[in-house]
């Protein structure tokens, strides 16, 4: 892990859309699971338009924190903010609408093994359906199956529309879940580990993925990483987490390997992983 060693990815095109505003901020969230402290008053922002790459040690509380955001946890204190909009306290209560924003991409793949990619993919606008179009997938709209049929192009996967989800590789799995995340019309889209289980070919695909997503569309994405290389070449900024708080934050251009290696020490690993 020497980012001197990596090839830095190439400028982006002039076509892409610039950083704006915070999309998402996180101001002091804390969580602890069984007395033990996970996340200790991280604040953390991520803009329309940019590419974010969160690092750090196993046990660090990255997953947590999007799990947080995202209302799959319960943060014990802290605020996020989505597009101006506080989240409540009470997670769920939101309007549809406004949680329909965030959309989450797993490690593990969560799709219908037996349906087809394009019924996957149709099914991240089940929240925006009536409930009698949301019953079966012979019910989707033609629109919505040509939304979909557009979002599955994006990711270079309108050719296995009607292959079955279990028959598609890890790496195809993955643009599939991503192509449903755009049908959901998000637009912040946070990855947890989503290139984990994947070969280093499929891994970058996935992550240039992510990152034109953000430049060409004005997404704002966050993916949680293991390597830092990817993050080099992709990403324009890197938060590094460090027992539950933000101690590296900056333009992923500026980074070396000395960045790194307070994140990586191995006296800095806690004992315990992250609960999932």
């Amino acid at each position: 892990m020497t980012p001197a060693d990596t090839t830095r990815r190439s400028s982006p095109p002039a076509a892409v859309v610039e950083a704006g505003d915070p999309a998402l901020v996180v101001r002091g969230l804390r969580k602890s699971f069984s007395g033990r402290t996970v996340l200790d008053h991280l604040d953390l922002h991520l803009a329309s338009g940019e590419f974010l790459a969160l690092l750090g040690a196993n046990g660090c509380g990255k997953s947590t924190a999007l799990r947080c955001i995202v209302g799959l946890e319960t943060p014990d204190a802290g605020t996020v903010t989505v597009h101006g909009h506080r989240l409540g306290a009470a997670r769920g209560t939101e309007p549809a609408h406004l949680r329909r924003q965030t959309a989450m991409v797993f490690q593990q793949v969560h799709l219908v093994r037996r349906r087809s990619a394009l019924d996957n993919v149709c099914a991240g606008a089940l929240g925006r359906l009536p409930l009698r179009r949301s019953l079966a997938p012979i019910l989707f709209p033609r629109a919505l199956r040509q939304e979909a049929m557009a979002c599955l192009e994006r990711v270079g996967m309108a050719d296995r529309a009607a292959e079955p989800a279990g028959r598609l590789s890890g790496g195809q799995q993955q643009r599939v879940a991503i192509a449903r995340a755009l049908c959901q019309r998000a637009k912040i889209i946070l990855a947890d580990e989503p290139v984990s289980a994947l070969d280093p070919a499929a891994a970058e695909q996935v992550i240039g993925l992510l990152a034109g997503l953000a430049h060409e569309r004005g997404l704002a994405v966050a993916a949680v990483l293991h390597q830092p290389q990817l993050a080099l070449r992709h990403a324009d900024r890197v938060v590094g987490l460090l027992h539950g708080r933000a101690v590296l934050d900056a333009a992923a251009a500026t980074l070396t390997a000395t960045d790194f290696e307070a994140l990586y020490a191995p006296d800095h690993r806690p004992a315990e992983q992250e609960p999932r």
